[in-house]
């Protein structure tokens, strides 16, 4: 079952889109921790730089165009430059690097600025009682006037941010991520598979029902995908090669059996005109028994051409009375009664030639197996058929090699060529019927039944 499934082009496509996504979640999680070990100093210096821009956009001025604080109730973090006294500040400079605005009870030692020009924008670093400071400047442009506001956090503080919120968010952000990624994603990608893989299970459910009997059939491959499509037109053009083959050996079976009815018939005639003696019969009990082969062959060809088949609504009662008429003759030097009973109104869709051609033949293969003095039960019901003898019946293991052509059973009163059983198969097939032997100790028992066949179906209708 597992190496059936590895098989499967959709299993593969899962497989891969599965391996595709852990891996994508595999290396952003390796990107995220590597750059939160070993590129700590540049992340924070990053952060610093975007903050202080943040805050340079709500630096306040008085109405002489001096800078007088912050407006930073948006970000809800003032309480930080009071708490936090050492680890974070701020402070606003002027052109010439005098500090003109600085937060409330800073303890941060920040770097000599007053060296008469203006800081350069951009990060930097200082040392404050032994822990590194990450600052950031930024210019302000108001009322012609440049001012400079820097901000700086230490290097415990950003790492305090980093474990207690930026890594258990970002955590949480690649595992929503992955589940979407895997069950989102991957219920799109079943759903597309299945759709995609639908004309493939069509072309092989047409291509399950093709049959010696419906060779005439192709695949469609106007959904199928272009991949695909080369596969069906081979398909396709083996079975023209075979249906072509297929009739060819029809037509020479039936224009063999048409040729060989001639010569028979002339040949019966000359043996005919002989004397009657030993030798005369025996020659015509030879031109009998091939003629018979002959006409089995003629049927057996007609029995495997659907195309020869006129389908309709029979009555089974009319068509068995018809066959038993035919064969009482022969059933009365067997001295074998035929007994009818059951279902005089069952009615099956079918051909009603074959039909009779196919009850004709069990009904002679009973015939010829019934011992003297007894009788041939035939039962029909709504939806089956019934044909029991009580003669010697065969082995067991015999039962598989009966529909077989060419194949004799023991206990034969003539020289039959072992046809007539498989032209039964055949019309049975033919219909979409069943036909089914059993030993009944004594005798056979056939049994025809059109259950989930069309005739079923118009049945129920």
């Amino acid at each position: 079952m597992s190496k059936m499934r590895l098989n499967s082009l959709a299993a593969r496509v899962m497989l891969a889109y599965v391996a595709c996504a852990t891996l994508t979640t595999a290396l952003l999680v390796l990107a995220v921790f590597s750059l939160t070990t070993s590129q700590r100093g540049v992340i924070s210096g990053a952060e610093v730089a975007d903050t202080t821009r943040d805050m340079a956009d709500d630096l306040l001025f008085d109405s002489s165009g001096k800078p007088v604080g912050l407006d930073i109730t948006d970000f809800d973090v003032d309480w930080i430059f009071e708490s936090l006294k050492r680890e974070t500040a701020y402070r606003v400079l002027d052109a010439a690097g005098r500090v003109v605005l600085s937060s409330p009870g800073s303890e941060v030692i920040w770097p000599d600025s007053a060296s008469g020009e203006p800081p350069k924008r951009g990060s930097f670093e200082f040392q404050q009682r032994g822990e590194t400071m990450h600052g950031a400047t930024e210019p302000v442009q108001h009322e012609g006037q440049t001012w400079y506001l820097q901000f700086t956090a230490s290097t415990r503080f950003l790492h305090l941010v980093y474990r207690a919120f930026t890594l258990p968010f970002t955590g949480l952000g690649i595992t929503l991520f992955s589940l979407v990624l895997l069950l989102v994603f991957g219920f799109s990608v079943y759903v597309t598979l299945k759709y995609t893989f639908r004309p493939l299970r069509n072309v092989s459910n047409s291509a399950a029902e093709i049959s010696p009997r419906s060779l005439h059939a192709r695949l469609q491959t106007d959904a199928i995908p272009r991949e695909i499509a080369p596969l069906v037109v081979s398909f396709n053009n083996v079975l023209e090669r075979l249906e072509h083959g297929y009739r060819v050996q029809q037509e020479f079976l039936a224009t063999a059996a048409h040729e060989l009815k001639t010569p028979l018939a002339l040949i019966r005639a000359q043996i005919e005109l002989m004397d009657d003696g030993h030798e005369r019969r025996s020659l015509l009990n030879d031109v009998e028994h091939m003629t018979r082969q002959v006409h089995q062959l003629l049927h057996l060809a007609e029995a495997s051409e659907i195309q020869s088949y006129r389908f309709a609504d029979v009555n089974i009662r009319d068509v068995v009375t018809e066959a038993v008429s035919y064969l009482q003759r022969m059933a009365d030097n067997a001295e074998v009664r035929l007994v009818v009973t059951g279902d005089s109104d069952a009615r099956w869709l079918a051909d009603r030639g074959a039909l009779f051609t196919l009850l004709k033949n069990l009904l002679e293969n009973a015939i010829q197996h019934a011992p003297r003095d007894s009788e041939i039960h035939i039962g029909i019901g709504t939806s089956t058929l019934t044909l029991r003898d009580w003669g010697p019946g065969i082995e067991a293991q015999q039962l598989e090699h009966l529909f077989t052509r060419f194949w004799r059973g023991a206990h034969r009163r003539d020289h039959g060529a072992g046809l007539g059983l498989s032209i039964c198969q055949e019309i049975t097939t033919a219909h979409g019927w069943t036909l089914t032997v059993k030993r009944m100790e004594p005798g056979l028992s056939f049994q025809l039944s059109c259950i989930g066949s069309a005739t079923a179906k118009a049945q129920a209708q």
